[in-house]
């Protein structure tokens, strides 16, 4: 548990991770394509786009579907450990940080703000990602698996993050780059700033849009709060 931030009012910040903190959706880019290809079919963009932010169980029986396979809970388990070890090779490596994220991370850190990592990505995924990342930054981490199956766009994820941290989700901003995650730090309370990657996220209550991450700092964080 981490101490509050009551530094104008942010209490802390969430981070989402692939496509956000790190462009790994480009790893994910390999790793789904060649699961359809495994199986005999193809994907085409927009079914992959549509795919981001989704967790394991749904991908895979997303891909068992657009293959006209059997959709069973033994083959969406087949296909998320394909998905899995082809994706650990991918991640057992340095990821490609997005503009200004690690900067940030620090500046944040410098500042004693307390931030929690909140991704759809499996545990054992995201510990390998972390390696680049740094888990020094997050008092907390939420993972995918480990939200009892409601993951994004859900607002379990953000709202425990916020409960582990101790701190009100009212007084988190919370960075997202996808629709689900956009909706699910919303739902949760959060402020959501959205930093669009490979998909459109649409307007809604508590979303403020940026182009990038580079600029941001505490002052500009505080001033997003309602």
């Amino acid at each position: 548990m981490t101490e509050p931030s009551t530094r104008d009012g942010l209490a802390a910040v969430l981070w989402d991770m692939d496509g956000t903190l790190v462009d790994s959706e480009k790893l994910w880019d390999v790793a789904l394509y060649e699961a359809v290809e495994s199986l005999g079919g193809t994907l085409t963009e927009e079914q992959r786009l549509s795919l981001v932010g989704s967790n394991m169980d749904e991908t895979a029986a997303f891909l068992l579907e657009v293959c006209g396979k059997p959709v069973t809970p033994e083959s969406i388990a087949e296909m998320g450990e394909w998905i899995r070890k082809r994706t650990a090779n991918l991640f057992d490596g340095p990821l490609p940080w997005r503009p200004g994220a690690q900067e940030l991370l620090e500046l944040l850190r410098a500042k004693g703000v307390p931030m929690a990592l909140v991704t759809s990505t499996e545990r054992s995924l995201t510990e390998l990602a972390l390696n680049t990342i740094g888990r020094e930054y997050f008092a907390a981490t939420v993972c995918g698996d480990e939200v009892d199956g409601l993951n994004k766009p859900d607002a379990r994820p953000y709202r425990l993050a916020a409960e582990l941290l101790g701190v009100p989700a009212s007084r988190c901003v919370a960075f997202e780059d996808s629709p689900p995650g956009a909706a699910s730090a919303a739902a949760a309370g959060c402020t959501v700033v959205v930093i669009p990657n490979d998909v459109d996220v649409e307007p809604g209550e508590r979303r403020v849009f940026r182009s990038t991450l580079v600029g941001l700092d505490v002052p500009a964080l505080t001033a997003l709060l309602p």
